[in-house]
């Protein structure tokens, strides 16, 4: 099974404001932009703001829907010895846009952040 990457779909609303975009979701989807072979390696979903997030309630647990997030792929070994996946039950996810940018660099061979 392939890494998932959940995203926010742009242009979502909240208390009022709108539209509005991901500053995380958008520093993943940069990465992305970069290095468009990713996107073969990797399933990427662009899901709703509202919640409940069912995808991510189904997979992770009602306590984790934060986006962006990666749910690794079943049996996946991390690279970067510096990155110890959240878990949900027997699910190992990433939930910070820093250390997903970080996991794609040493997981794929891409250039890391300077």
């Amino acid at each position: 099974m392939k890494d998932t990457l959940f995203l926010l779909k742009p242009g979502f609303s909240n208390a009022g404001l709108g539209p509005l975009y991901c500053g995380d979701s958008v520093s993943v989807e940069g990465m992305l932009s970069f290095f468009p072979g990713l996107r073969e390696k990797i399933d990427v979903r662009y899901i709703d703001f509202a919640r409940p997030r069912q995808d991510l309630v189904s997979r992770l647990g009602e306590d984790n829907q934060s986006v962006p997030v990666l749910v690794l792929g079943d049996g996946v070994i991390v690279k970067d010895n510096g990155i110890v996946p959240q878990k949900a039950g027997d699910v190992r996810f990433l939930a910070d846009e820093r250390l997903i940018r970080r996991y794609f660099s040493a997981q794929y061979g891409l250039p890391q952040a300077g």
